[in-house]
């Protein structure tokens, strides 16, 4: 019987590849980014490796016992996992956060959905993503020789030179597995000699990053900034270690190629046009949920099948396939329709609290920055100098760049008093974008507080600028104009950029010099005009009838009665003043809120 051929389907050519050999390849392959980045980032480096490497094979193992499943931590994928998240880490992070990646990757990521070959995209990756979501600030400080400071690629996204053979031999900030180049290639080599990976995915991947930052990025053939990008932020790991993980990438060679331009792709808008100087993990992860639809547009046709070399395709499977398609689409319809309708319907249910909340949130910073004040009104001044200002020449010259003054109002006590003034300034400077803030000066024009209102900066690097130890630098101050600084500050009107955020630092402290100029241009020696009708105010009393909070009525003396113990008996000193029993001074009512000496 032994001699009788065997019918089976295919396939019939078969390796002697197991998951075993396959990812123990893998972690010999990753041996020259782990032995620098110990090597580099000494202890911290090795105890964060530990921990990840360790938590994963126990996560694994631990679940697969309680869920009465095969124990499979021999197979050598959760030791990848745990060192590939721990490469993606920065050697400054608390040892508690290896830990919570590590479990999240294996539990969330790879068990629920079935354990290996099941799970839709990298766990390494994914757990970075959580982690970088969850705990952005943490995960984005990095050092080299115990000084905090900016990656190379954040320095270059900032516009400053960076040292290219620094990166690509690894002597630079950054994770642990990402920062050399070169250890990165040498394993990247081990995998394609043992025929662990094909070049399709990588080459792809690299090659269409590199067209769309040469394309884009506004500065041309400059080799030395592409040769930057191309060493850091992860690239080179990611091209060849993680988007080559076979269960998340596709399988055919077109459909390899097409994979790995649209990461690049997605790689490239991310670092370009995105907050963040990096995106690698993000445009793989979204790269792994394309898959599916990649290889089903790019998966060969089956002999026998389709319009294919003559062959016509049968007519009943056809109508059969157009039909499924169809209905694919009816319901891929009617699925968006009930998600647009529903994300309206929560629109409109909650656009009323979110401008309520808004509207609070623009009181508490008026009343922090403007200590004392209980009501905000406008003055003829401001409104007239408003429209011109930000047109007509006050910022013009150019060398506060895009600011804009938004609002200026006169901060009032319950009795109107004058007690300081408040401005609302933006730059469209920012590294993210607009920068929005609120500045508060009493009425010496010193600058009372900064309240930052919009920012969307990079994660631990100009976010810092909402901190109190950067807004603080401006408090208190008196200046004509304050100026950044990276040499520490020397006088009242320096102040200390943040590290890594020289862009961030410049644009809130064009926006601070923005409205001290519109202030200082506008009230200085003149006497601001309150109207008596007020209808720019913003009143934070709880009722205007309540009478500690009410301004006394100007009364025409010929009109009184001096039986009414109201007019006879004034107790504010502002209608006692002889101007405020002038018939002709009650229209409108002129308060002097000039600097007081």
């Amino acid at each position: 019987m032994s001699d009788f051929l065997n019918v089976s389907s295919s396939p019939h050519g078969r390796s002697g590849d197991t998951t075993s050999s396959i990812m123990f390849d893998v972690a010999i392959a990753l041996v020259p980014a782990t032995v620098f980045g110990i090597y580099w980032f000494k202890l911290p480096a090795v105890i964060i490796t530990l921990l990840s490497v360790i938590t994963a094979i126990l996560t694994e193992f631990l679940f697969e016992k309680l869920t009465h499943q095969k124990v499979t931590i021999t197979d050598g994928s959760a030791l990848v996992t745990g060192l590939l998240l721990a490469l993606n880490l920065s050697p400054e992070v608390p040892w508690w956060i290896p830990i919570i990646g590590s479990v999240f990757a294996i539990l969330f990521v790879k068990q629920l959905f079935g354990g290996l070959g099941q799970n839709f995209m990298n766990p390494a990756l994914a757990a970075r993503c959580f982690l970088l979501i969850s705990f952005a600030g943490t995960m984005s400080t990095f050092s080299v020789d115990g000084v905090t400071g900016p990656t190379p690629l954040a320095e270059l996204k900032a516009g400053n030179a960076v040292n290219v053979v620094d990166m690509f031999l690894g002597f630079t900030g950054g994770t642990i597995g990402e920062v050399s180049t070169l250890a990165i290639l040498i394993g990247a080599i081990y995998l394609v000699l043992r025929k662990v990976i094909t070049l399709w995915i990588p080459i792809s991947y690299i090659g269409s990053f590199a067209i769309f930052v040469l394309l884009f990025s506004g500065e041309g053939l400059n080799l030395p900034f592409l040769a930057a990008e191309l060493c850091g932020g992860g690239l080179m790991l990611g091209a060849f270690f993680m988007a080559t993980d076979y269960v998340t990438s596709p399988i055919t060679r077109n459909g390899k190629i097409v994979f790995g331009i649209l990461i690049g792709i997605l790689t490239g808008v991310f670092r370009l046009f995105g907050p963040s100087a990096e995106g690698v993990s993000y445009a793989i992860i979204l790269g792994n949920i394309t898959v599916p639809l990649i290889e089903r547009v790019t998966m060969p046709t089956a002999f026998g099948y389709g319009k294919k070399k003559g062959i016509p395709q049968k007519e009943e499977k056809g109508s059969q396939k157009q039909s499924g398609k169809q209905i694919d689409a009816v319901k891929l319809f009617v699925i968006t329709l009930l998600a647009g309708l529903i994300l309206g319907g929560v629109y409109q249910i909650t656009k009323t609290v979110i401008a309520e909340n808004e509207y609070k949130a623009k009181i508490e910073a008026y009343q922090q920055v403007c200590p004392g004040a209980v009501d905000f009104v406008e003055s003829d001044e401001f409104t007239q100098a408003l429209p011109t200002a930000n047109t007509e020449g006050m910022f013009s010259d150019g060398t506060l760049g895009n600011v804009v003054v938004n609002e200026a109002l006169v901060g009032v006590d319950a009795a109107g008093n004058p007690m300081g003034y408040v401005v609302n300034a933006s730059s469209n400077d920012g590294y993210g974008g607009e920068i929005a803030l609120t500045v508060g000066f009493n009425s010496q024009l010193a600058v009372n507080s900064v309240q930052i209102m919009t920012i969307n900066e990079t994660a631990g690097l100009g976010m810092r600028a909402q901190e109190p130890e950067f807004t603080d630098q401006f408090k208190n101050k008196s200046v004509e104009q304050f100026t950044v600084t990276k040499t520490g500050s020397q006088s009242d009107s320096e102040i200390n950029a943040l590290s890594g955020a020289t862009v961030t630092s410049n644009a809130v402290t064009n926006a601070v010099n923005a409205a001290l100029k519109f202030v200082q241009q506008t009230i200085t020696g003149q006497n601001m005009t309150i109207p008596s009708s007020t209808p720019g105010s913003i009143d934070v009393t709880p009722s205007v009838d309540d009478p500690a909070v009410t301004t006394p009525e100007v009364v025409d003396p010929a009109a009184s009665s001096a039986a009414d113990p109201a007019v006879t008996t004034p107790t504010d000193p502002v209608v006692a003043t002889p101007e405020a029993t002038n018939p002709a001074a009650t229209t409108p009512a002129a308060v002097n809120v000039a600097p007081v000496e």
